[in-house]
């Protein structure tokens, strides 16, 4: 038996790549886009039902804490379509090197950051 082998695989101390990191990210939000969705859109059927309806929104999302949960949700809706262009431009590709990819990483999460600051300046 070999006595090298590793006794504690501790996941924490390795050192993840920006473009794994990414890429996990972007499931992420993936899936909590699922529900920031469904929320987007009740707030929308809720304002165009009737005049009262888009009041109660209006009211609504006037709340620091509603404004919070929707630019969190628009945040993510901006990182989650800008990664999706980078893995579009992935398939067709280009950037699939190592180096290509490391780029193209640090382009996309300048990009989100970016689109990230503006939604936060049209929800504030």
């Amino acid at each position: 038996m070999k006595k090298e082998r590793p006794v504690d695989l501790n996941i924490a101390a390795f050192r993840w790549p920006l473009a794994a990191i990414m890429s996990i990210t972007h499931r992420l939000t993936g899936v909590f886009l699922f529900a920031g969705v469904g929320l987007l859109i009740w707030l929308l059927d809720a304002s165009l039902s009737s005049a009262q309806g888009f009041a109660d929104v209006k009211v609504m999302l006037s709340s620091p804490g509603a404004s919070f949960a929707l630019w969190f949700v628009l945040a993510a809706l901006a990182y989650h379509t800008a990664a999706g262009v980078k893995h579009f431009f992935m398939d067709m590709g280009i950037g699939e090197s190592l180096e290509g990819g490391q780029l193209a990483a640090k382009i996309t999460l300048a990009i989100a950051i970016v689109l990230i600051i503006l939604a936060g300046l049209w929800v504030w």
